[in-house]
């Protein structure tokens, strides 16, 4: 069986998928016909419910849900992750709902957290999560919410952090920050999909292991090409949750959506969101 597998050219995702893509772990007989690009373009081609198996920011998937169920393996949560509010001068962060805010795209988590801090911060604009740092610094918005790789440079571009939404939600739940995770098309059979969560444990499992055998991957993708920076954000976001949500991973996924949903921001979901 041949299956759609999308994810982000990340260094977080092309280390984890980079043993499933490429023939180095058992795939029990399933064939990946995989493609990358930027993770809000996935969020959209899920809520088309175009794709078997993607990544998926998990404000996107409350939009999905009805078509996807999350899966226990793959996933990005962790304390001290949480996007960051940078701009070019120091702004008092209870001052942001009149400022513009760049986003890196509608359906990111990044935007969800922000939404449930600043409700009335409305005045938005949707960037590539690369391009805000210079959109900032140009001054053609006064913030900007950065993600992934920018998390690790916009110091040294003469940036200031003005807040911190995974700090803001740990200290609201006591929960690691959901990001975002890996989703499986509810016409998956439930048989294949449990399959496809073993795989990708199983290709984290080669690539902590082997990571020299994912170096050219990570950095034939990556936005960001310093392998400091590549270690710091595999570092970052492939944890313990990656290989299993666990408990508390699942705690905090169902808190976001309850948070959203008691601030105005989401619907209700279905009743089961997780495969297993």
């Amino acid at each position: 069986m041949k299956l759609t597998l999308g994810f982000s050219p990340c260094p977080n995702d092309t280390f984890i998928f980079e043993a499933m893509v490429h023939g180095r772990i058992d795939t029990e007989g399933l064939e990946f016909d995989w493609f990358l690009a930027d993770v809000e373009e996935l969020n959209r081609r899920a809520i088309q419910g175009s794709i078997d198996i993607t990544k998926m920011s998990y404000h996107a998937y409350a939009r999905a849900a009805a078509g996807y169920l999350i899966l226990d393996a793959g996933s990005a949560l962790g304390r001290n992750n949480g996007p960051l509010v940078v701009s070019r001068r120091r702004i008092d962060p209870d001052k942001l709902d009149d400022a513009l805010i760049a986003i890196p795209g509608k359906y990111t988590t990044a935007n969800l957290l922000f939404s449930i801090f600043w409700p009335a911060a409305t005045r938005k604009r949707e960037y590539l999560f690369s391009d805000i740092p210079a959109a900032v610094l140009s001054g053609e918005v006064d913030a900007g919410l950065i993600i992934h790789e920018t998390r690790f440079t916009y110091k040294a571009l003469g940036l200031e952090k003005i807040a911190d939404t995974g700090e803001r939600w740990e200290k609201l739940t006591g929960l690691p920050v959901p990001l975002g995770g890996i989703v499986v098309n509810r016409r998956v059979d439930e048989t294949t999909a449990a399959s496809v969560n073993r795989i990708i444990r199983r290709s984290i499992e080669y690539a902590c292991a082997s990571p020299e055998e994912s170096v050219s991957f990570i950095r034939n993708n990556a936005r960001e090409t310093d392998p400091e920076v590549t270690k710091e954000h595999i570092k970052l976001y492939v944890n313990s949750f990656s290989m299993s949500l666990g408990q508390e991973g699942r705690s905090a996924i169902g808190r976001l959506y309850s948070v959203a949903i008691e601030k105005g921001v989401l619907e209700p979901l279905p009743e089961r969101i997780f495969l297993l």
